[in-house]
């Protein structure tokens, strides 16, 4: 006997399973609205707060990032000609071993502070960034809700809208109703395990320092 004359097409089966408020249902027209994200990012009170303090701490850093540069370039020159001085082939002193070992430490540790501080100031913009999303989305659905809207897309992904359709300013007042200030520093990040130290070298070779 076949069968296959006894088993329904799986379309039958669909129809028959499902239920009809699972059914396939035609779907409302769209209604769109636009918001500039960006904008409010720059102009909302608390935003505008938060971006100038970012603006100081990365100032800090420039300042601290040349501090440190000059400290290592004075300490350069003045290794410089201690070392053009060694005989070709010999070996510092004892001495002058100690500071160039002194210099290599001064500028591994400049590195590191200046790098730490650059990812503290990138995760400090991203934490201020989280916030104000928090304070975006409730706003944003508020104003579809006024409007009627939809579907809401960024102004920055849109290569052209209508005006209409724009609505920032309503989101953006309502943004400002929350006085609170954006939080302009992160939380710390988690500690990373720290690599085994190796053993420096005890007899330098003829090092170059070199100005930063």
């Amino acid at each position: 006997m076949n069968t296959k004359l006894f088993l329904p097409s799986a379309a039958i089966l669909a129809s028959v399973a499902a239920p009809a408020a699972l059914r396939a249902q035609p779907l409302p027209p769209p209604v769109a609205a636009v918001v500039n994200i960006g904008q409010i990012a720059e102009t909302c009170t608390a935003c505008v707060a938060a971006n100038q303090q970012l603006q100081a701490q990365g100032q800090a850093l420039q300042t601290r990032a040349q501090q440190l540069s000059t400290q290592l370039d004075t300490e350069a020159r003045t290794l410089q000609p201690l070392v053009s001085a060694i005989p070709a082939g010999g070996q510092p002193d004892a001495a002058l071993a100690a500071r160039i070992r002194a210099y290599q430490a001064m500028q591994q540790n400049a590195d590191t502070e200046i790098n730490a501080g650059r990812e503290r100031l990138q995760r400090n913009a991203q934490y201020v960034e989280e916030q104000l999303g928090q304070r975006l989305r409730p706003a944003i659905n508020t104003v579809m809700q006024q409007r009627g809207a939809t579907l809401v897309f960024d102004r920055r992904a849109l290569i052209d809208a209508s005006p209409a359709l724009d609505i920032t300013a309503s989101v953006l007042a309502i943004v400002n109703q929350n006085a609170a200030p954006l939080n302009v520093n992160a939380p710390a990040a988690p500690a990373a395990t720290a690599p085994a130290a190796t053993t420096p070298a005890t007899t330098p070779t003829r090092p170059r320092p070199q100005g930063r």
